[in-house]
Formats: C-alpha cells, sequence, structure tokens
C-alpha cells in the first residue's frame, strides 16, 4: 500500500532524535544553590519544618519605600517601552552620588557607571567583553561560581586562589605563577568576602590595584555585600584606588532586601565600562524603569539598610553562639550575611552538613566544597555555609536546635 508523502512526513521516528548539547552545558555539574534547592524540598516532602540556611535570599519584605516608589514608578511608565541599555541617567547619577557619599570617590555617571539586571548576570557575562579564548581569569577559591562559569562559557582558563584563614582569607597574589600571570586578563576580588564574611583594608587593595596595573590585568571587585558589616568601620572599595583599571559590581538584592528585583551596576573606569556598555548592549534590553526608579529610592534612604544589620547581626550571634556551645569553634563573621562554620575534626563538611538535614533538626547548609574546586588541600574543606536568610524567630529555633548536636 502506498503512503502519501504528506503522511510519510507525519509517520514518527523509529528512533528518537538525539538533541545536540554544547559541551559548554554538557560539562557542566549541578549549580551549587540549585542542588540546595532540591535538598529544601527533598526534606519538606519528607514533613520536616525546614529552616533553609542554603541559599542567600533574604526572606525580609523589600523596604515600603522602595514598593512604594516602583508602584509609582509603573503608572508613570506604563507605555514607556524597553529601558534604557546602559540605565537611565537618573539612575546612573543616584549610583554616582551614592558611591561618592559612601567611598568618597567621584564618578560620572556618563561614562563611569553602567546598570545591570544584578550581580549575577553581570559577574558571569564580564568575561565575553574582556576575555578571548586561552586568556586566563584569576578568582578566589571558594568564591561564586559565576566567576568560573562565565569564564569558561567565554572560552576562558580558570586560575583559583586559595582563600585561608592563616592568610585572614586574603589572596597570596605573590604566589600566583608568572605563567598564569602572562596569560591572565581579569582578577577577580570579593570584600566583604562570600562565604567567609572577611573584608579587606585599604592597603591591601592599593597593592591588589598595582599588581593589576603593573601586569595589564583588569581588577574586578565583587562589592555585593559592602553594606552588611558589624564593626564599627564600614567596608572600603576597590575605587578607593583609583577607577584606572578598575571595576566594581554592585547589587541592590543584599543591601536592600531586592533578590527578585534584579537590579545592580557597575562602576569604574570608563574604557572597561564602555566595553561593557557595548557586550549588554547585545545581550538584553535593560532593567526595567520602575526597577531602576525604586532602586534609586533605596539608594537614597539608609535607615532600612541600618535596620538590617542591626537584624544580622542578631541572627550571627544566635547561630554563632549555639555552634560554639556545641564544642566547634568560634567563626564570627565580621560582614556579609554568612557564617563560615568550621566543623568537627574528622568530619567531612558534606557529613556535617547531612547531620544538619536529619528531619529532626532539619537545617539547611551549604558544603563549603560545593563552593571550591577539586584541588589538593581544599581550603573550603571541613566548612559549612549558613546563609542568615531566616527571621530572627527561626534563627532562634535553629539555635536551639544546633545545640542538641
Amino acid at each position: 500500500m502506498l503512503i502519501d508523502s504528506r503522511e510519510r512526513r507525519r509517520a514518527p521516528k523509529e528512533t528518537p532524535m538525539s538533541i545536540p548539547v554544547a559541551d559548554r552545558i554538557a560539562s557542566l555539574g549541578g549549580y551549587a544553590f540549585a542542588e540546595v534547592d532540591k535538598l529544601v524540598q527533598n526534606l519538606r516532602d519528607q514533613g520536616a519544618a525546614v529552616i533553609d540556611f542554603g541559599v542567600g535570599d533574604p526572606r525580609a519584605p523589600t523596604p515600603q519605600l522602595v514598593r512604594d516608589a516602583a508602584s509609582a514608578a509603573m503608572a508613570r511608565h506604563a507605555t514607556s517601552g524597553y529601558p534604557s541599555y546602559i540605565g537611565s541617567l537618573d539612575f546612573r547619577t543616584a549610583c554616582a552620588e551614592w558611591v561618592g557619599r559612601r567611598f568618597g570617590v567621584k564618578v560620572d555617571p556618563a561614562t563611569h557607571v553602567t546598570a545591570t539586571i544584578g550581580s549575577k548576570e553581570a559577574v558571569f557575562h564580564a568575561p565575553l567583553a574582556f576575555v578571548d579564548p586561552g586568556d586566563t581569569v584569576i578568582s578566589p577559591d571558594p568564591g561564586y561560581p559565576p566567576y568560573v562559569r562565565g569564564t569558561t562559557f567565554a572560552g576562558g582558563v580558570n586560575y583559583r586562589y586559595p582563600l585561608r584563614a592563616s592568610n585572614d582569607y586574603l589572596p597570596d597574589l605573590g604566589a600566583i605563577p608568572d605563567d598564569v600571570l602572562t596569560r591572565a586578563k581579569v582578577l577577580w576580588l570579593c570584600y566583604p568576602n562570600s562565604p567567609t564574611g572577611a573584608v579587606a583594608n585599604l592597603d591591601f587593595y592599593r597593592e591588589a590595584a598595582r599588581f593589576c596595573r603593573e601586569r595589564d590585568i583588569l581588577l574586578c571587585s565583587d562589592e555585593a555585600y559592602s553594606e552588611l558589616y558589624f564593626g564599627a568601620d564600614a567596608p572600603v572599595s576597590a575605587l578607593e584606588t583609583g577607577l584606572d583599571n578598575v571595576l566594581t559590581f554592585f547589587s541592590m538584592s543584599k543591601r536592600s532586601a531586592m533578590t527578585g528585583w534584579r537590579c545592580g551596576y557597575v562602576v569604574g573606569d570608563a574604557e572597561a565600562i564602555a566595553a561593557y556598555r557595548k557586550l549588554k548592549t547585545n545581550i538584553d534590553s535593560g532593567t526595567p524603569n520602575f526597577v531602576q526608579e525604586a532602586a534609586v529610592a533605596a539608594l537614597a534612604d539608609e535607615e532600612h539598610v541600618e535596620a538590617m544589620r542591626a537584624d544580622y547581626r542578631v541572627k550571627r550571634d544566635l547561630i554563632c553562639d549555639a555552634f560554639v556551645a556545641t564544642g566547634l569553634p568560634e567563626c564570627r563573621p565580621a560582614a556579609t550575611i554568612y557564617v563560615w562554620q568550621k566543623v568537627p575534626d574528622g568530619v567531612s563538611a558534606e557529613d556535617f552538613a547531612k547531620r544538619l538535614l536529619d528531619p529532626a533538626i532539619a537545617l539547611v547548609a551549604t558544603p563549603g566544597t560545593w563552593l571550591s574546586s577539586d584541588r589538593e588541600d581544599d581550603p573550603a574543606a571541613g566548612h559549612i555555609r549558613l546563609a542568615l536568610v531566616p527571621t530572627i524567630a527561626d534563627c532562634e529555633e535553629a539555635a536551639r536546635r544546633i545545640r542538641l548536636l
């Protein structure tokens, strides 16, 4: 029997088609914080009363003044179309003025500032603007996964420097091999540091900036946690060494509990900003205008930031005191929303995190090794990271459960 050609086209193939997947995707393991989400869901499926310290996503409501500004802006921009690729002048001016107030650095919103869709995409995409295949990007170990994965997607080579308590969680720049430095295009710093909570002083930044300028390496400073600190002195910025050959990455997410709004900005060297703007113009269509206006309101207010710092201090002390009560070492961070807790000797980070996942305890933490490489003498071995994002009441309950360990 003859089959009509149209029917032949509709007939299913005997063997399903194999979807071609790019090597850059096929080679990836799970994203650390997506894996944490799976653990949380598994516990909840078992009926456990989970307290989740896994992902750094603040549970506090976005401040009312920010939501009010967004609501008013939605009405004004009801038919406004696409936003500016690089951010409105009002937003960039607010960013520049905040940098001036906070760090005493004068920046021009026309040439030194560009908007980003939060800091994750900003960090991930940055190598595409500055790195050719085979070039090296130097980043911390442990550290934020997009430093490494953004480099991989750009065709670059990753070199990771260890962050160790013995060096106050600062890089030993002199230990980076010469053959790495000759190929290096970007050096990432992150202070206040995720995950260790360490801070860097101005002398360190000056040395790092000098080190990079002498070698034509772009210094990229991730300062997403600059406003979440617990000491009397506010953290300093790489911008205070001068704008030449420096880019700093800021986010509204942690400072103003705006993780879901996806709003950030990059400040620094005018030539580097121009290259980064050219990249972003080809990747996305900008941060929504109403979000930018909400961020302008947030940047103009420090009271809500001070209140959040106070809350994080309470939560930090609750959790750290509880771990100390079990006999673990004091690991109270100087800054950020993270506790980088040393686990008992002879116990791996993964096993201790699993112990916390017992349904009777039901606390979710991230093994430090999920944020590090597979190097020998892994600096993250024997540590877990807890993000202080549950409520104070939940942290009180978590502290009670920790003391049962």
